[in-house]
C-alpha cells in the first residue's frame, strides 16, 4: 500500500507526528428506559362514591394537596343521628341537675335522706359522661367525613388516574399513581457484558429527539452508572444510570445510551494530517527518500487526552512518522 503513493503538491507540510497505538474505550449503544425511584399510590381513606377528581395524567402535585373527594352518604345520616343522641342526653343531663338540686334542698329541710342525695349526684355524673361519650362518637364520624378528601402522599407527577367521577371505591383503593422521583435510566444489557460494566463508569445519553442539548455542541449528555444489579435475569444484566435533565422525560420513555463494554488498541492521527484527493484519503509519511503520500481508510473520530484524533483502520503501523501541514 505504501507503493501506491501519490504526491499532493498543493499542501505545504512542516511538523512531524509519530503514530502510536492508543487504547480507546469500546462503546455499545443500548436502549434505556426512564423510571422513577418511587411510585406511590394515592388511596381513598374511606369507602364511598367519588364526587370530584382534581387531577389528570401528567399533573404536578405537592404533598398534602387534595386530589379527589370521596363521599359516603351514610356519614350525613350518622351525623344527624349523633346530633339527636347528644340533644337527648343533654336533656337528661339538665333533668339530672334539677333532681340533684331538689334532693339537696330536701336534705337541708330534713325531708329526704342522704342516700337520695347521693343517688341524684351519681345520676348527674352518669349523664355528664354520656354527653362526653356522645360528643366523642360524633367527632369520630366527623373525622370520617373529613377523610373523604384524598390527599397526595408526596410531591411528584401523576402517572395514571384509573377511576372517574361517580366510581364506587372501597377504603384503601388507589385513585392515582404518583411518580415522586428522582428519575433515572434503567438499562438491560446482554449477559456477555456483565464483566465489563462497573459502577461509576461514564456513559453518553442521546438527548431527547436527537437534538443538541441546551448549552452544548453535541447531541449527547454525560451520565454515570450508579448501580449494577447482582442478579442476571433471562440472560440480561440490569444497570441504573444517573443523568441530569431526565426528569422532563416520560416515565418508561426509551432513549439511546452508549456504555463502555471494553477497550481496544487503535492507530490514530490528527484530522489535519489527512488530505483527500478524488475521494481517497491520504496521509504523508516521512521517509528517508522524502515524504510520500499513503492511502488510508479512516475510522471514528475520538478524544484522547484533550486532543481530537481520527482512527486509521489500514495503511499505517505503530511508529510511523506523519508529516503534518
Amino acid at each position: 500500500m505504501a507503493a501506491a503513493a501519490v504526491t499532493v503538491s498543493q499542501a505545504t507540510f512542516a511538523a512531524d507526528f509519530v503514530v502510536r497505538a492508543t487504547t480507546v474505550v469500546e462503546m455499545k449503544a443500548v436502549f434505556g428506559e426512564v423510571e422513577s425511584r418511587t411510585v406511590v399510590p394515592a388511596r381513598a381513606r374511606i369507602g364511598g362514591t367519588i364526587r370530584e377528581i382534581r387531577i389528570s395524567e401528567g399533573s404536578e402535585v405537592k404533598e398534602g394537596d387534595v386530589i379527589g373527594v370521596v363521599v359516603d352518604d351514610k356519614i350525613a345520616l350518622q351525623l344527624a343521628a349523633a346530633d339527636a343522641k347528644i340533644a337527648a342526653l343533654k336533656s337528661q343531663l339538665a333533668n339530672a341537675r334539677t333532681e340533684l338540686e331538689r334532693a339537696r334542698q330536701l336534705v337541708t329541710q330534713g325531708v329526704a335522706t342522704q342516700s337520695r342525695l347521693d343517688a341524684a349526684r351519681t345520676a348527674l355524673e352518669v349523664a355528664t359522661n354520656q354527653v362526653v361519650a356522645a360528643d366523642a362518637d360524633k367527632a369520630v364520624i366527623a373525622q370520617g367525613a373529613r377523610e373523604g378528601d384524598v390527599l397526595a402522599p408526596a410531591t411528584g407527577r401523576v402517572l395514571t388516574v384509573p377511576v372517574t367521577a361517580g366510581s364506587v371505591l372501597l377504603a384503601g383503593e388507589a385513585i392515582a399513581r404518583i411518580a415522586t422521583g428522582p428519575y433515572y435510566l434503567r438499562l438491560s444489557l446482554p449477559e456477555r457484558h456483565a464483566a465489563e460494566i462497573a459502577e461509576g463508569a461514564a456513559v453518553e445519553v442521546e438527548t431527547r429527539g436527537r437534538t443538541r442539548a441546551p448549552g452544548t455542541s453535541e447531541a449527547t449528555v454525560r451520565g454515570r452508572i450508579v448501580k449494577v444489579y447482582p442478579e442476571i435475569a433471562d440472560g440480561r444484566v440490569i444497570a441504573d444510570v444517573d443523568v441530569s435533565g431526565v426528569g422532563s422525560y416520560f416515565v418508561n420513555e426509551r432513549t439511546l445510551v452508549s456504555i463502555p463494554v471494553g477497550k481496544r488498541s487503535v492507530l490514530a492521527v490528527p484530522p489535519n494530517a489527512v488530505t483527500s484527493l478524488h475521494g481517497i484519503d491520504y496521509v504523508r509519511l516521512a521517509a528517508a527518500a522524502g515524504p510520500v503520500d499513503v492511502a488510508v481508510i479512516l475510522g471514528a473520530t475520538f478524544e484522547s487526552q484533550g486532543e481530537t484524533l481520527v482512527e486509521i483502520l489500514t495503511g499505517l503501523k505503530d511508529g510511523d512518522r506523519i508529516v503534518l501541514p
